[in-house]
This record gives C-alpha cells, sequence and structure tokens, in this order.
C-alpha cells in the first residue's frame, strides 16, 4: 500500500515536471527582467548565463574548530559584482548550498547559473582535500539577504548569510 502511494506520488511529480513548457520559458524570461531591473548599471548575462565576477573576491573559510563545524565568517557583506571563495580547511567534507525555497525568485536562475559544477539545485560540490576552493559570482544578483549552509554538517548548524548591497 505504502509503495503504491510513492509510486503514485513520483508519477504525478513527472507529470507536473514535463507539462507546460511555454510557462517555463516565461518564467525564465521574466526572471531575467527582474534581475536587469535590480542591476541597472551592469549588463546582466542571460539567465543560464555565469555572469563573472567583476568586484572583489572575498574569502570565506570552512572549518572544524573546538569540535564546531563553521564558515568563517558566518556572516558577510558584499557588493552586487563580488564574488566569495570558499575554502576547505578541516573538517571535510564541506559543501555550499542555499535552499531553493528560500531563494527569491528574481535571483534563483542566475545564481544557479553562476554556481558551477552543481550536485543538485543550489548545491555546490564536496570538498574533500585541505585547500579546495569553490567561488561563486554574485553579478547580476538582486541586492538581498542569502542564507547558505553545508549540506553535511547541516544538522551540526553550519551555516552562513550573504547579505548583497
Amino acid at each position: 500500500m505504502q509503495i503504491s502511494r510513492i509510486l503514485l506520488g513520483a508519477a504525478s511529480m513527472v507529470v507536473l515536471a514535463c507539462g507546460g513548457a511555454d510557462r517555463t520559458d516565461t518564467a525564465t524570461t521574466d526572471t531575467a527582467a527582474v534581475v536587469a531591473a535590480a542591476t541597472p548599471a551592469a549588463t546582466p548575462a542571460a539567465a543560464g548565463t555565469m555572469a563573472p565576477i567583476t568586484g572583489t573576491t572575498h574569502e570565506v573559510r570552512m572549518v572544524l574548530e573546538n569540535n564546531e563545524y563553521k564558515f568563517s565568517p558566518a556572516n558577510i557583506t558584499i557588493k552586487a559584482g563580488d564574488g566569495i571563495r570558499w575554502t576547505m580547511v578541516s573538517g571535510a567534507p564541506h559543501n555550499v548550498a542555499f535552499d531553493p525555497a528560500t531563494v527569491p525568485a528574481a535571483a534563483k536562475a542566475q545564481l544557479m547559473a553562476n554556481m558551477p559544477n552543481q550536485i543538485s539545485e543550489l548545491s555546490g560540490p564536496m570538498m574533500i582535500n585541505a585547500n579546495e576552493t569553490y567561488s561563486i559570482s554574485f553579478a547580476n544578483i538582486p541586492a538581498g539577504t542569502y542564507n547558505y549552509f553545508c549540506t553535511p554538517h547541516l544538522a551540526m548548524n553550519m551555516r552562513g548569510v550573504i547579505t548583497v548591497q
């Protein structure tokens, strides 16, 4: 009985995901327009196109210190066009992930485009070796607050906040 419900739910998701291809194109166009309006000084990349870092690259370390997994600094304020480079220092594996449900619709497509090598939606690759890095451009990302986390250490409260001005 439980398997039937799971299969029915999965089939429903497939039908919903596959239907309405024209709506997806419209949403992408609308998202690109909102991104363009939010960053009039820059020429925005088309949704789905990575926008390069045009400002400062900020450093965030991923560490295990005193039995605490954390981003250092955990909270960072940047300007639109800046980038962040995360460096795996200790306590591997680490990654950088955003909850797709909390990322504003106007930012989601561009943030996804600016995140190379995703392992899932808005989730960067796992880093396991010391000094491995992962960079994300915040070019063409609307001003706002973006909460992020390390997937393997989310239960241990490894979280951060990026404020884009």
